[in-house]
């Protein structure tokens, strides 16, 4: 009864730990979405000004790519298995160990590639839709309300991100692993020539469990 106890307050503790760490993480992570959606409607709106509507319409195309490899990335760290690279960072393959560690922080590596990227870029990418209809709308000299030109054009662009979110996820599933790896590289090469440290795997020491019951002791010596 006293061992039910006590196992009921470490998992008690275990559960305010966590429960603190991903509050400290949605905090930080909402902060940095705010800084990044700002960022990024002020630089596609700079680009957008004064550009004919077939160069808007490129940046958004570029916009929705974006958003699409993003999405990629977060579904290949939620896919991979981390076993594989052991082998490979036992070796010290490069890139191995921070695959690993991408692989381990896979609930915050998506939610910013997925939430705060992906979100940023459909938000984004369907406000300069509407810049991209207008443009087209004065360029063609057209008569009557442009809302009919605005929503072929928002639909063209659901259509592409839909589409290639769906390519997307169909390939990161596949070669997740072989995508986590490439992105290792990325960041094994921005740690040692830039001084960058992303992620870090941090080598776990192994400690000796105490045990809570003595063995009783061998008859075949009391004899």
């Amino acid at each position: 009864m006293f061992m039910d106890f006590a196992d009921g307050g470490v998992a008690e503790v275990m559960v305010r730990e966590i429960l603190r760490r991903s509050l400290r993480w949605a905090i930080v992570i909402s902060l940095v979405t705010g800084l990044l959606s700002m960022g990024f409607t002020m630089v596609s709106g700079t680009f957008l000004r004064g550009l004919p509507w077939s160069g808007g319409l490129i940046v958004v195309i570029l916009i929705v790519i974006t958003g699409v490899a993003f999405d990629m990335l977060g579904i290949a760290a939620t896919a991979a298995k981390e076993m594989p690279f052991h082998s490979m960072a036992s070796r010290k393959v490069q890139g191995a160990r921070h695959a690993i560690a991408i692989i381990r922080k896979a609930d915050q590596f998506s939610n910013f590639c997925n939430d705060v990227v992906g979100d940023i870029s459909g938000i984004v990418s369907g406000a300069a839709g509407f810049a991209v209809a207008y443009s087209l709308f004065l360029s063609l000299d057209l008569s009557g309300s442009r809302w009919w030109l605005e929503t072929v054009v928002i639909g063209f662009i659901s259509a592409i991100t839909v589409g290639g979110k769906a390519l997307g996820k169909a390939v990161s599933m596949r070669y997740s692993n072989k995508i986590i790896f490439q992105l290792g590289k990325l960041f094994f090469i921005l740690e040692k020539r830039f001084h960058i440290q992303l992620f870090d795997v941090k080598n776990k020491k192994k400690r000796k469990r105490k045990r809570g019951v003595l063995r009783a002791p061998r008859t075949d010596k009391l004899a």
